[in-house]
């Protein structure tokens, strides 16, 4: 008789394909969910509800609340690293790193107002450098730049220090005070950036 012997190693077979299409179907309506309602009203009982699927479904795909909430932006993530190593220019490769270091920050900007809530909630943020891929991506990419730029410094430290000013809880808090706008909070960004590589 034949015996079929586990394989140490293997790669994780992938998933089946009801399970992505329930994914997708998921992620789908909770962002049309987001939109309508905001990210603070996002629950697992009304994403369950409004997706015709149970809670387990969704809790054994994310896990929890915050899983889902970072699943919503990791494609968005995922874009924006690939614009950063391969894109174009300012914010791709070729311009000066200075002018990338700008274009990083204002970009980051953008992408915290667009979609501040799920980045907090996701702990996604810069403030989490280190704990998540993305945060991990983002503080390499800085360091690569103000290393580039000529910065002699205390790099890593300096790298947590410019990503607490894009973080997404610090953005959308400032954004509540009068007179803040996303064009000031841009405007100082790169006021930052070209002072801290001035010496550089």
């Amino acid at each position: 008789m034949e015996r079929n012997l586990e394989v140490v190693g293997t790669a994780t077979p992938p998933p089946r394909a009801d399970a992505t299409r329930n994914r997708a179907r998921l992620l789908d309506t909770a962002r049309r969910l987001v939109a309508e309602r905001g990210a603070e009203a996002l629950s697992m009982d009304c994403l369950a509800e409004a997706a015709g699927l149970g809670k387990g479904t969704i809790f054994r795909r994310f896990g929890s609340r915050a899983g889902l909430f970072e699943a919503l932006v990791d494609d968005t993530e995922r874009a924006f690293q690939e614009a950063c190593m391969s894109g174009p220019a300012p914010l791709g490769p070729g311009a000066d790193p200075v002018t990338r270091l700008v274009a990083y920050g204002r970009r980051r900007l953008d992408l915290v107002v667009e979609q501040g809530a799920l980045l907090a909630a996701s702990n996604h943020g810069p403030s989490a450098l280190g704990l998540h891929p993305a945060s991990r991506a983002a503080g390499m990419h800085v360091r690569v730049l103000l290393r580039a730029a000529g910065v002699r410094a205390d790099l890593e430290l300096l790298t947590i220090q410019l990503l607490a000013a894009l973080d997404p809880a610090l953005v959308l808090n400032l954004l509540r005070l009068p007179g803040m706008t996303l064009e000031r909070l841009g405007a100082g960004w790169e006021d930052l950036a070209r002072r801290v590589t001035a010496a550089g």
